[in-house]
């Protein structure tokens, strides 16, 4: 894909989620975007291109620190509500109360029965979000071991990315299979008919974005909005199943 071809399909499909804002707007729909992936799988560029034409004021991105001592108190879900949609709203999880899932997991920062307790309750939580009238879509982006390297030595060499930087980065390359394990345990436990989620290839970052922003319009936008846009390359966007840990859909 040449940068032409790149930046005309990205124009259309960003003209597409002004359109399904405005009606959202109109209508009172609520959407959240939940994204998730290894560090550096292309999260902020993702979100970047989904919000860089939408209104500031109908449109925020939730990047959630390390709980506060007092939220460690709190029901899990609890600091996570206070961010979701009001009427006409479209809020991005940069991460979300997966972390419990994922980097609590791998890096022990949650006992094994606060992570059972997790991934019981979180198909509850998301069928009570999407009950309440919330279009929820889950995207997870998956990447490979050597590019994911590749990604983050060019990240600590950019002084434009220092801020990127975090002491995660230093052990996403060592505990790789740890991820990998977490991951999966995730996307089976937590992937259901109402809350489902959708793994891309996100190797190559430009597809991925185009992916991304054609699977969420097929999801979100009003009829006539998402007739207009043709269904990510299925090898590239795919629903999640068993199947794809292991069969080279998902990297180990």
């Amino acid at each position: 894909m040449d940068d032409k071809d790149y930046e005309e399909q990205l124009a259309r499909l960003q003209l597409g989620l002004v359109r399904t804002q405005q009606a959202a707007v109109a209508s009172g729909e609520r959407i959240v975007l939940v994204l998730e992936g290894r560090d550096s799988a292309g999260k902020d560029g993702a979100i970047k291109r989904v919000t860089e034409h939408l209104s500031p004021r109908a449109t925020r991105v939730a990047a959630l620190p390390k709980p506060s001592d007092r939220e460690r108190t709190q029901w899990y879900f609890q600091r996570y509500i206070a961010y979701l949609p009001a009427a006409g709203e479209f809020v991005i999880f940069n991460r979300s109360w997966y972390n419990r899932a994922g980097v609590e997991v791998v890096m022990g920062f949650s006992t094994d029965a606060e992570q059972a307790e997790f991934l019981r309750d979180a198909p509850d939580f998301e069928r009570m979000l999407v009950e309440s009238g919330i279009r929820l879509v889950k995207i997870w982006l998956d990447i490979g071991k050597h590019e994911q390297k590749h990604r983050l030595d060019e990240r600590r060499e950019d002084p434009l990315k220092a801020l990127k930087v975090s002491d995660m980065d230093a052990v996403a390359q060592a505990k790789w299979d740890a991820y990998s394990e977490a991951r999966n345990v995730m996307l089976t436990r937590t992937h259901t008919p109402l809350a489902p989620w959708y793994c891309v290839r996100a190797d190559k970052k430009k597809p991925a974005r185009l992916a991304i922003l054609r699977h969420l319009l097929r999801q979100v936008a009003p009829a006539e909005v998402a007739a207009e846009v043709d269904a990510p390359d299925p090898e590239l966007l795919f629903a999640f199943d068993a199947g794809a840990i292991g069969d080279g859909r998902l990297h180990e």
